[in-house]
Order: structure tokens, then sequence, then C-alpha cells
């Protein structure tokens, strides 16, 4: 399933293929004039993928390497002959053999390049290219074997059930939100008396399973709060009751499901010294409290206002995004597609190159010995990129384009939780990058409207914490897939 919250992106999944325009080079304008006289065919190979069979008689071709060799003869300088006057046989035969393979890489990029136009291919990647025949006096030919767009015809969308949470934001919804944000922002102070749930205590301790110290089986000035989850229950409550200074040993049983391997189920004997105890206090909802969240006037009346207004913000997302979710879902399911693995393979390095980002790596460390594994992404990948294919499609096919209107709101939406709402309005607009995915984000959520307009949407009445725990709307059951269920090979 693929995350709403990366729909933005989906569609730069899709590349501008390679049939928009050559690259350049400084003789390619000589190979584009003899691609007029080329011979094409073309073969369907497996799937989405294409072989064009590329000639090019052998006139033209020679033409182009003797035309080559007189700019050569003009520049060269070999012992023993004035510059200019290298005769030609001996040009050919020392600079014949590169200059035949650098014009036979000019003709094929831009033979392509004509060849595909001419064909109305649409590539979904670079080529691979395969000389088949290059010798003088013979016509020149190769191939171009590459996987093509493939041609998007949408399910109706007249039977997609999408269920629509809604909910009123009650006072004892204020009521909790008010009190988790003094939770975020308690303060601690270091008291006399024993570990409570909740206090904050700093510890040492050494942990030992069947007598050995096992790794990360020990910590020195370790500070956790109890009953927060910080540590596996059974040390919660060894813990729990001692005063600064009091040293105790237990026996621990890890989760079934905890992360280290060797320490799954297992039970460990720690012994613990509490060094320090601190009990948390909550803020006072006073105006220094206030002024935090940016109100500064109106005391907790206005504060609340606010906290509601975000609340009712939180919530709006949320619901949307699980309605989205239902849309993305049943478009993937309603429509089979063959899937360019070039494409796949593409968008495998983006979310490798992403993930490298997180854990603070720079892109490509596959050369420094380290790489992610593709199967790790293969399933994300061919998600996402038959997601973005057909919501191409829905976009293209309706001639969607971003509503000026809904991109002002939502500038206005982006910058309403700042003071200096202008100056974020103005930074976005300075932006090309950024606004290119405010328009983007916009023509989607346009896109997810229209498939609605013609979908069975049936309102569902909720509570605002089970809509943002996304817990509204019941979850399908997974279904068993099938391997190439999409038609890939």
């Amino acid at each position: 399933m693929v995350d709403v919250a990366q729909l933005v992106e989906l569609r730069v999944v899709i590349p501008a293929v390679v049939g928009s325009s050559p690259i350049v080079h400084p003789n390619l304008a000589r190979a584009e004039n003899i691609v007029e006289f080329m011979q094409v065919s073309i073969e369907t190979m497996t799937g989405l993928e294409r072989r064009l069979t590329i000639s090019v008689p052998s006139e033209q071709f020679e033409s182009q390497i003797t035309e080559r060799l007189a700019d050569a003869r003009g520049k060269v300088r070999l012992p023993g002959f004035r510059p200019g006057k290298v005769p030609m046989k001996e040009v050919r035969r020392r600079f014949g053999p590169s200059i035949r393979a650098e014009v036979a890489g000019e003709l094929m990029q831009a033979s392509f390049f004509d060849a595909v136009s001419q064909e109305s291919l649409e590539p979904a990647g670079q080529p691979s290219l395969e000389v088949v025949k290059m010798d003088p006096g013979i016509d020149f030919e190769f191939t171009a074997t590459f996987e093509v767009m493939p041609r998007v015809e949408l399910a109706s969308f007249g039977e997609f059930a999408v269920i629509a949470p809604k909910a009123e934001i009650s006072e004892a919804d204020v009521d909790d939100m008010v009190e988790k944000l003094r939770e975020q922002r308690k303060t601690f102070e270091v008291v006399e008396r024993a570990a409570e749930e909740g206090d904050q205590v700093k510890v040492d301790f050494e942990g030992r399973l069947d007598g050995e110290v096992f790794e990360g089986g020990t910590g020195e000035d370790v500070p956790f709060t109890i009953g927060a989850g910080q540590m596996i229950e059974d040390f919660d409550a060894g813990v729990r009751g001692l005063k600064a200074d009091e040293e105790t040993t237990f026996d621990a049983t890890f989760p079934e499901d905890y992360q280290a391997e060797n320490l799954k189920g297992k039970t460990v004997q720690f012994t613990v010294r509490v060094k320090e105890v601190s009990a948390s206090t909550l803020p006072e909802l006073d105006e220094a409290f206030f002024q935090e969240f940016g109100v500064e006037e109106g005391g907790e009346a206005a504060f609340r206002i606010e906290v509601r207004e975000n609340m009712q913000r939180e919530m709006d997302a949320a619901a949307r995004n699980q309605v989205k979710q239902q849309v993305l879902d049943q478009l993937g399911k309603a429509n089979e597609l063959l899937i360019p693995q070039a494409l796949v393979h593409r968008e495998i390095h983006n979310l490798k190159d992403r993930m490298m980002q997180q854990f603070q790596l720079p892109p490509g460390q596959k050369n420094l010995g380290f790489d992610l594994p593709d199967d790790l992404f293969q399933d994300e990948a061919h998600s996402r990129v038959k997601l973005g294919l057909l919501m191409n499609a829905v976009i293209e096919g309706n001639a969607l384009t971003p509503d000026e209107t809904k991109v002002e709101e939502r500038l206005a939406e982006l910058a309403k939780p700042y003071k200096e709402a202008e100056a974020i309005i103005g930074y976005y607009r300075s932006n090309p990058e950024q606004m290119q995915q405010i328009e983007m984000s916009v023509l989607e959520d346009q896109a997810i409207d229209l498939i609605l307009g013609q979908s069975k949407v049936e309102p569902l009445d909720s509570s605002y914490a089970d809509i943002i725990a996304d817990k509204a709307v019941p979850k399908p059951e997974p279904e068993a897939t099938e391997e190439n269920s999409d038609g890939d090979e």
C-alpha cells in the first residue's frame, strides 16, 4: 500500500522519456543529416519490451566517416608531414577505426530518437544499443532494445466504495489536547522519595544472561521515565519503589517480539543502582504557557480556540488522507497494468537514496562497500510506479491543470501556523521547486476529487481520537497476492 503522504512524489516517478530531446553532442547535427535515409523495423519482445532494428545505407555512413577524416587531416600533426599535408590513406589508417566508432555512436543516438518518433513509441528508459554491422562497404545496422510506456485504460470509478469519516471536536477532546500539551512541556525536579509511576530516574545497571554479561546489558547514568515504555516492563517494575542510592537485583523477561534476536523471550538478571529520582511538574495554564503557542492576548479562552482550530486542521487532514488511501487502494486493484522495469529500477534507487538520507549517509554507498539490497524496496517501488502511471492517466485523460484558487488556499494553509505568514508565502513563491510541489499536490487532490465524484461515498460518524489514530475506517483484509499479478514478466 502506498503512503498517501508521499502522493505528491508519485508523478515524479514517471521520467521525461528519452524521446523528448537527444543529448547534445558537438557532432550530433552531422549524424542527424543522414537519419532520413534510415530503415526501421520494430519487434515486440516480452511484455513492454521492444526492439528496433535500424539500418543506414553504407554510402551515407561512409560519407560521414570520410568527412570526419578530412576534418582530422587538416588538424593532425604527424612526424615527417607538414600540417594539413598528411595523406588521407595515413589518416584513415591511424584514425579510421576510432572515427568509425565515433560516427556509429552518434548515428545510433540520433537515429534512435528519430526512429521512436517515427514509430510513435514512448520509451520508458534509456535503450540498450548494440551494433550488428559496421564494416566498410555494407549498410550500418544496429539494434535498440528498450521498454515502452504502457497504454493505460482506466476502469470505471463507479464501483469504488469509499468511507468518509467525520467527527465533531468536543470540549472533552480539547481538554485532553490541553493536557497533552502540558505533558509535553513538563519539567522534572529531584525528590527524596521512592520512585513512582511517571517519575524520571537515573540508574546504573548490569544485566547477565546465563551468568554472562550480554551485549548492551550495561549502562551508567541512564535516564528513563517509569511506565513510559522506554524499558521492558519487568525493568520498570524492578526499579519502581526504590530511592536514590538504593540497589537491587531482579529477574526480567524480555518480550517474544523484542528486537534483539538473542534476547527474545529470555529471562536475565539485572543489578540496578538508582542514582536519582525526579518527579514531574506540569506547567500552569498561564500567559507564559499560552505565549509558547503564539497566543499573546485573550487568555485561556483564546488559547482553547487556537487549540481547537489546530485540532480541526489536523483531523480534516487525517480524514482526507484516509479517504485518499481508499481511493488509491481501489484504483490500484481495479486496474491491471504492465509496469516498465526501468521505472521500477529507478524508483528503487530513489527509495534507497531517501533511506540513506534518513541514516545521514550520502547516496551511492555501494562504492564504499555498503549498499541496501534492491529486494528490500521492490514491492514499494512497484506500487509507487504503478500508482504514478494510473494517477497520470487520470490527470492527463481529464486534462486537469492546477486550480489557481486552490493553489492560493494551499499557500495560505501552509503559512497559517507562522507569525510572518506573508513572508512564508513569499518564500514559496520565490522557490520554483517548492511551487511545483504545491501545484502537483493540488493537482493530485483534484484527481482524487474527480474520482470521488464518480464513486460511492458513505459518510461515517466517528470521533476525533479514532480519526487521528487512523481507526475510524475499517481496514480491508489483506489479499493473497500472486506473483506477476499485474502482468509483469
